[in-house]
């Protein structure tokens, strides 16, 4: 299948890289260069923008940093090196195409990129993934997916490429940004419950490692206290699997969601204060665990 790819971060580049190996026909596209050398190895051919990695494309798939980059690549936007406008990746995708928009964007955005395909004849999926770059390298994520029966049929050889998993949830896109942001909620939520209990038993004077051990034993037996429990317990938040202001973009995004469907969240606005206080002391770039960094550092552990 004939794939543009445009995105290539921490999880988009071991994606994209799973698709050429899938066999696939990939041009890939990034904002920024020199991300791009491992898939020309692997038979991926590099576009100079985003219009011409959709231009010859059956499935373009999109995996960006948050909705006005996404608006900005898809829609067209004012380029922010020059000031001239960009033409969108829509005006060059054919008709009949299928947009792929695997990002965690919020629902509003998700719709109006549908309601845009469907008036240039194309289809449209949201499918964000759960998971981190490991299990992007590994094929282990697991997709969402949402949009037209048909178009997520037609798009299934490229998202089983990437993951061990599609749930297909509605035949509207946004469905699945919903169910993406409801899991990332709850992410967040199981972050801050360990940090503030870690700091609780470390006053206590218990191994947070033991405590753990307890807890994810006993208790949860899930992969995301085991994985997330330990960075906190290590305190091994860097390098950034998720970077901690992008955490705080996604809590934005929930209480967005929540408003749009007329859900209240009251635990999300405490998950802003915390995200935002720990961007505010610099902690933006390392992993959003880094959550446990903020409460030790509250309850006068380390700095």
């Amino acid at each position: 299948m004939k794939v543009g790819f445009i995105g290539l971060g921490a999880m988009g580049l071991p994606m994209a890289l799973n698709l050429v190996r899938a066999g696939h026909e990939l041009t890939v596209y990034n904002r920024t260069p020199g991300r791009t050398a491992e898939l020309e190895r692997a038979g991926a051919r590099v576009a100079e923008s985003a219009a011409d990695a959709a231009a010859s494309a059956e499935v373009l798939v999109t995996m960006l940093a948050d909705d006005r980059a996404l608006e900005a690549v898809v829609l067209g936007a004012e380029a922010p090196t020059c000031g001239q406008p960009s033409r969108g990746a829509i005006e060059a995708l054919g008709r009949g195409a299928v947009h792929v928009s695997m990002s965690t964007i919020g629902p509003e955005v998700s719709r109006r990129l549908a309601e845009a395909h469907a008036a240039a004849a194309q289809g449209y999926v949201a499918a964000p993934v759960f998971g981190r770059p490991p299990a992007a390298a590994a094929k282990q994520l697991w997709v969402v997916a949402a949009g037209a029966p048909a178009d997520i049929e037609r798009c299934r050889p490229v998202l089983e490429a990437v993951g061990q998993g599609v749930f297909a949830v509605g035949d509207q896109g946004w469905i699945a940004n919903a169910v993406k942001l409801a899991g990332n909620f709850m992410i967040a939520s199981a972050i801050e419950t360990m940090a503030e209990a870690f700091v609780l038993v470390r006053k206590a004077g218990v191994d947070a490692e033991r405590f753990l051990e307890i807890i994810n034993g006993a208790l949860f037996k899930s992969p995301i206290y085991q994985n997330y429990g330990t960075i906190i317990a290590q305190e091994r938040y860097e390098p950034a699997g998720f970077k901690l202001r992008l955490g705080l973009k996604d809590v934005n995004l929930i209480l967005g969601a929540g408003k749009m469907l007329g859900a209240s969240l009251p635990f999300a606005e405490v998950l802003r204060n915390q995200f935002t206080a720990a961007v505010e002391r610099g902690m933006g770039e390392i992993d959003w665990a880094g959550l446990g960094r903020l409460n030790a550092e509250n309850a006068n552990f380390g700095k």
